[in-house]
């Protein structure tokens, strides 16, 4: 431990140890540069089994040797205490013939070494917190017994010297993963019930806040360090003490002026993985096989307390002896908070003294708590020994209720769901940008195959009318050449009269027309050639046509590529729509689980002597709900209302229940949360549900949200305008489940107070639906019944009152009046109630109360005016039966008085 100036305290074996007389006692703060903060990480470890944890306060005795000046001062006087470590018993001596026997769970003598003192007192405490536990090791006793060289020795100069606190955090560090691992530590000083931070003196005034549902207690303001090696430890050490508080007194040349406090906080992580898969069909199952990773986490509470003195052997004065009061002020508290939890007081001062809040959870908390009492021998100081012997046995009587800090990571697991969800839409993007990168190359070249088909047919076809076309021509000029021969020759011969001249000029002429005909024949198979050669360059067409149909197979093909590419692409969708669904269903389960567990806490009573820990039930049922909606409404930002309302759509029957139940959930926290479920078609997308959906969870769920949108007077018009009463009335004759039918109730008894919806609700079947029900006998669907008609009959009272209404109730043209008078003394609290509201109501409209004479229900009227619990409805009931005529007439007649 070091002194004011910053040494470190030397053993308390060697004679720097002994009383030394001086007239400067005084205080001294020396101020050092601040420590940087580091940052906290996850961590994994592995959890003994609570019942092996001993919840009892561990107490071991510690004797230190004599110095040099109670060697020679009591001489001639025998030591005041002697131990027996084999029976772990200690003798105190009255005198020289009488003696008190303790027992103890661990004495050890002034030639324990500081590893037996370790192994003793604070290992176990050390292995419980690396378990998961919070631990606390605590030294109590007479300034100058050795409590600092206990719990705070270096051992710079001899290693064997190191106390408590340095072995402890080289068995934390041999024990954690620091890839992993996350330890933090926080040095502090309670002095003169003022809490400063030992690491920073800058923060010379820390508050002290209490968790109101858990009852734990922080430091918010406290400097936190991560500790990363043993070396950063020892410099932190060092650098604490050199800002604690000491003084010269007669009893200690360095005493200590303040409670030191030493935090260290294990955060470890046991088990959860990265989920790994190589094929792309296996992304789901591995995500559903994906275990959410446990968080443990252990504190470690030391605590060297300043030494308890008196100031007549101290010798304080001035500043000193305010020091000292201080001192003795906060260990009296102590010592009354631990005498209450001893004998079971109702009552604990845990708030007389910052240092027993601070140590609220060491001493009938949940931590395994270990204190070291440290005595002298000298004779001289038998008062103040006694006293600290009897604290601790006061201490042994304490027991704590040990509890392990675990909790599952979902915060980690949500990142690693969305590093996979990134993951799967990156693939999907290639394969997209893959897919249309084929269709555009399939398609460019389909287009220049056809493209030179063409082009080849169009060639073709030119060169053949060209051909034919020269060829016409050929021997349209060939004829013309012989008839112009032909035509010359006659010309030149001329015409005779005779008749051989006739027969000469015939024989010629009958030439030329055969020469013609023949010619005439050789054109017409030219023409029949020609003819040929175009339905030849057709059957050729007709080819080239087939040949572009062969690519238009082809073009078939690739769009049935294209189509498989759409499928394989909704398949990732519906993967990504799996996965958001597991990620709603995992945050759902959270909060399911955590419900269940605080109901657990909340159930499990706590007696006295966990007052220290125990916040009242009040401000934790508020907090749990503040929690629920907490998590409902982050779900509702992270992930967005448009998809939680597209997912109740999916074909995958889990996620369609998992999204309805988390609409119904949002629907039920607050007016804000159903004006957007509305403007986002939330509504439309439940009532489907309810018209489409045999499903019995999902029309329970989706009837359920329907009924907690049904709370706001602008929902009911809308529900109304889109048929919701039908869809309504038809499941309620459909439905047999009765939670199913106490949700179709609840919505249409919240439609029922709504007073320009009665005829309409009327005309469309809802009240004779809500009648319906009572088939159930179910206890919580008739009291929705109740008050459905109880709400029904307060708005038709009303209208009768404004004029508005007028004939007899459509609650009595409906039937409901034999029921309602049936159960008007239900043994059911909430239905008797509405029942009897519903009763005065409709008294009140003069028109219907012959019918209400007739079916019996004045007597019931009679009873409620007598008998009900409730002051309003008594009075409601006898100010109706003396403001109607026709019920004065009658109960004159019966000759009973009101």
């Amino acid at each position: 431990m070091a002194s004011k100036n910053g040494v470190v305290r030397g053993s308390y074996y060697k004679s720097d140890r002994t009383s030394v007389a001086t007239n400067s006692k005084s205080s001294s703060f020396k101020s050092k540069p601040p420590v940087r903060r580091s940052a906290s990480l996850g961590g994994g470890g592995n959890v003994k089994d609570a019942s092996n944890v001993p919840g009892r306060v561990r107490v071991a005795v510690r004797l230190r040797p004599k110095n040099a000046e109670e060697s020679v001062a009591d001489a001639d006087f025998a030591d005041c205490v002697e131990l027996q470590p084999e029976l772990k018993r200690l003798k105190l001596r009255k005198n020289n013939w009488d003696s008190d026997t303790y027992e103890f769970d661990e004495l050890l003598t002034e030639f324990a070494s500081q590893k037996r003192v370790y192994e003793v007192v604070a290992k176990p405490v050390v292995e419980s917190v690396l378990d998961g536990y919070n631990g606390t090791v605590l030294a109590y006793g007479q300034t100058g017994t050795g409590k600092t060289f206990t719990l705070g020795q270096l051992g710079e100069e001899d290693v064997s010297d190191r106390g408590i606190m340095v072995r402890a955090m080289e068995d934390i560090l041999a024990d954690v993963c620091l890839e992993t691992d996350t330890v933090v530590v926080s040095y502090i000083q309670l002095y003169m019930e003022t809490i400063q931070d030992l690491l920073n003196p800058a923060n010379d005034n820390i508050p002290i806040t209490e968790d109101s549902r858990t009852g734990e207690v922080s430091l918010p303001g406290a400097t936190v360090v991560e500790i990363r090696d043993q070396h950063t430890f020892l410099e932190l050490l060092q650098l604490g003490e050199a800002h604690r508080f000491a003084a010269n007194t007669k009893l200690n040349t360095e005493s200590s002026r303040s409670h030191a406090i030493l935090m260290v906080q294990i955060r470890r992580s046991i088990r959860g993985g990265e989920p790994s898969s190589s094929d792309d069909d296996s992304h789901s199952q591995s995500v559903k096989n994906c275990d959410p990773p446990i968080v443990r986490k252990g504190k470690l509470v030391v605590v060297d307390l300043a030494g308890s003195e008196r100031v007549q052997k101290s010798g304080s004065e001035g500043h000193t002896l305010e020091e000292a009061k201080a001192i003795n002020l906060s260990l009296t508290a102590l010592g009354k908070c631990i005498n209450a939890l001893a004998e079971n007081s109702p009552h604990v001062p845990v708030r007389d003294s910052k240092l027993t809040r601070l140590l609220k959870d060491s001493f009938g908390g949940s931590a395994r708590t270990s204190l070291v009492v440290t005595i002298g021998p000298s004779p001289r100081h038998r008062g103040e020994t006694t006293s600290t012997i009897l604290f601790g046995q006061r201490a042994m009587k304490v027991e704590n209720m040990l509890k392990i800090k675990e909790e599952f990571d979902y915060k980690s697991l949500s990142k690693r769901l969305e590093v996979q969800l990134d993951k799967l839409i990156a693939e999907g993007e290639r394969r997209q940008k893959a897919f249309d990168d084929d269709v555009k190359r399939i398609s460019l070249e389909s287009q220049n195959h056809i493209s030179e088909v063409e082009r080849k047919f169009s060639n073709e076809l030119e060169k053949e009318r060209t051909k034919c076309q020269m060829e016409y021509l050929e021997s349209i000029k060939k004829l013309e050449e012989k008839w112009i021969t032909n035509q010359q020759n006659q010309h030149r011969n001329g015409f005779s009269n005779g008749s051989c001249d006739r027969e000469e000029r015939n024989l010629p002429l009958s030439e030329d027309v055969t020469e013609a005909k023949r010619v005439l024949e050789n054109e017409i198979h030219l023409r029949k050639a020609a003819e040929e050669e175009v339905h030849n360059l057709k059957t050729q067409l007709a080819q080239l046509t087939s040949s572009e149909g062969g690519g238009t197979t082809e073009i078939l093909k690739f769009h049935q590529m294209l189509e498989d590419e759409a499928y394989e692409k909704k398949k990732l969708q519906d993967e990504i729509t799996s996965l958001q669904g597991q990620l709603l269903q995992l945050t759902f389960e959270a909060d399911q689980m955590r419900r269940y567990i605080e109901r657990i806490e909340s159930g499990n009573g706590l007696s006295g002597s966990h007052s220290l820990t125990s916040p009242s039930r009040h401000s934790q049922h508020k907090d749990r709900e503040n929690g629920h909606k907490s998590s409902f409404n982050s779900l509702f930002e992270q992930v967005g209302l448009q998809r939680i309302l597209s997912m109740l759509e999916s074909e995958d029957a889990n996620i369609r229940i998992h999204a309805v139940k988390i609409v119904a959930n949002l629907a039920a926290e607050g007016q804000t949360n159903q004006e957007r479920i509305v403007a986002a078609g939330g509504l439309s997308s439940l009532l489907m549900l309810l018209r489409s959906y045999e499903d019995e969870t999902v029309r329970r769920v989706a009837a359920g949200a329907i009924a907690n949108l049904a709370m706001n007077e602008a929902n009911q018009e809308l529900i109304v305008a889109e048929g919701g009463i039908s869809l309504l009335s038809i499941t309620a004759d459909d439905a047999e489940d009765p939670q199913t039918l106490r949700m179709v109730a609840g919505a249409m008894a919240n439609l029922c107070g709504n007073d320009k919806l009665q005829v309409k609700l009327r005309a469309e079947g809802g009240i004779r639906a809500l009648l319906g029900m009572v088939r159930c006998r179910h206890p919580d669907v008739l009291s929705q019944i109740a008050r459905g008609v109880a709400n029904f009959a307060k708005c038709e009272s009303r209208g009768a009152t404004q004029g508005s209404k007028t004939g007899k109730s459509l609650l009595l043209e409906d039937g409901a009046l034999p029921w309602i008078v049936q159960n008007a003394n239900n043994e059911a609290s909430p239905i008797r109630r509405h029942i009897e509201l519903a009763l005065c109501h409709l008294a009140q409209h003069e028109v219907n109360v012959k019918d209400m004479i007739a079916g019996g229900a004045l007597w019931e009227l009679v009873r409620i005016s007598r008998d009900c619990s409730r002051e309003d409805i008594r009075s409601l009931a006898r100010r109706t039966l003396t403001s109607s005529p026709t019920f004065q007439a009658e109960l004159r007649r019966l000759r009973i008085d009101i």
